[in-house]
């Protein structure tokens, strides 16, 4: 079974930036999604194995960047322009190439906080 970790949430201000990594025990398709209290999980943005394919949620569009570095079999989230809304458990998740069915388990998370 795919294994995924992720790391690199923190605490920033409102207009920062954080890269939030997804260090993957082989090669796949990865999509990040985020949660907060009392709202359901939701999709954030997703690569497909070889990073020829991104999609992002409407709301992080020109803000967010996903990238890869297959070498490493990691993939990145480059948050920029954080805003007040974006404060969130962030997850990262194995897909399917198609970048629309998620596979496997969901990991422990890293938390991202946004002072305004």
């Amino acid at each position: 079974q795919v294994q995924l970790v992720e790391s690199g949430g923190g605490s920033v201000q409102a207009g920062g930036s954080l890269r939030l990594s997804c260090e993957a025990s082989e090669r796949t398709s990865v999509g990040w999604y985020r949660q907060t209290a009392g709202k359901e999980r939701e999709f954030v943005s997703a690569i497909n194995s070889h990073g020829g394919s991104t999609r992002y949620v409407e709301s992080v569009k020109g803000r967010f960047t996903i990238s890869r570095d297959n070498v490493k079999n990691t993939v990145y989230l480059q948050m920029d322009q954080l805003k007040p809304e974006d404060p969130a458990v962030y997850y990262c998740s194995r897909l399917r190439s198609t970048l629309n069915i998620r596979l496997g388990s969901w990991g422990q998370g890293t938390q991202v906080t946004v002072s305004s």
